[in-house]
């Protein structure tokens, strides 16, 4: 009867909507963006683009794609990308497991559980952090831009969780037939991690292509920079970067202008985690409810 009530019936159609129209606020500033980058430079400059282009013109994409470094970026975010998931992954997952026994079975655990929470909210601050891995020869290396977040807690703390929901029984009936802890852990428990893996995975994946500070910080070289680095001085130096292409690129330049230039480049950003989230999604909202049940 609940279910059939004018209120239930009201509270539906008033959710219904409230959600179509938060998506809609979501995606126009992406169609506006795409809509820029497609959009000739006289159009832009005039203010009459809004949700579809107009004097249609890929010169925006070319540019980006054959001007500046911009390729020299994505590769770099892209070979970021997979250290930083390696990494991230196989610690978590190492770390995850341990602290996921009970006290009985390891005795330290609240010990080591303390420490790493500590680290959520203090850490050495961005000088210190920045001597250390200055003083360890990282910079303008691509470790730079993964170690100091080589472990995120919070993900290993979705991961523990997750596996603290798991049967007891499977680990105890392999550790009977004779597997060791690392068997337990790589050939029957990590199958089974799989919507937990991609929830986390996703994290951190969406954290490392977006992170921009870290390449500021430690890549002193313009070669060096992550994508989203090299975006963040785009948008600040579009126009400069254009002056120092004239020469080879004017052609291209007389039809788009700095508006379109970054729209374009934003969008080229943006498309790689679009491209991955949706074959994910399945696991992500199952990873993160089933991590987050016991504590």
């Amino acid at each position: 009867m609940q279910y059939k009530s004018p209120a239930r019936t009201a509270f539906v159609v008033f959710n219904t909507i409230f959600l179509i129209l938060s998506a809609i606020f979501c995606i126009l500033p992406f169609f506006h963006l795409l809509a820029l980058s497609f959009s000739g430079s006289s159009a832009v400059e005039a203010g009459r683009v809004v949700l579809w282009p107009i004097d249609f013109t890929t010169a925006a994409y070319e540019f980006a794609l054959k001007g500046g470094k911009f390729t020299d970026a994505i590769f770099m975010s892209f070979k970021r990308v997979l250290l930083g998931l390696v990494v991230n992954l196989v610690l978590i997952v190492i770390t995850a497991y341990p602290l996921s026994r009970s006290k009985e079975k390891f005795a330290a655990r609240g010990i080591y559980m303390l420490f790493f929470v500590i680290t959520m909210v203090i850490n050495g601050g961005l000088i210190p952090t920045f001597i250390l891995v200055s003083q360890l020869k990282m910079l303008n290396t691509l470790w730079a831009l993964v170690l100091p977040g080589a472990l995120p807690v919070f993900s290993m703390i979705i991961m523990m969780n997750f596996i603290r929901g798991l049967p007891e029984e499977i680990e105890d009936a392999a550790m009977i037939d004779g597997a060791g802890n690392f068997q337990v852990l790589f050939l029957i428990m990590l199958p089974l991690l799989t919507p937990s893996i991609a929830t986390v995975g996703l994290f951190s994946i969406v954290g490392h292509w977006n992170d921009w500070f870290s390449g500021l910080i430690y890549m002193q070289n313009i070669k060096m920079y992550p994508l989203q680095t090299y975006l963040q001085t785009l948008v600040r130096n579009f126009e400069e970067m254009i002056r120092m292409a004239q020469g080879d690129y004017s052609i291209l330049l007389s039809m788009m202008n700095a508006r379109t230039g970054r729209a374009a480049q934003l969008f080229l950003g943006a498309l790689p985690v679009l491209i991955v989230y949706p074959f994910i999604q399945k696991y992500f909202t199952t990873g993160l409810v089933l991590g987050s049940v016991k504590g």
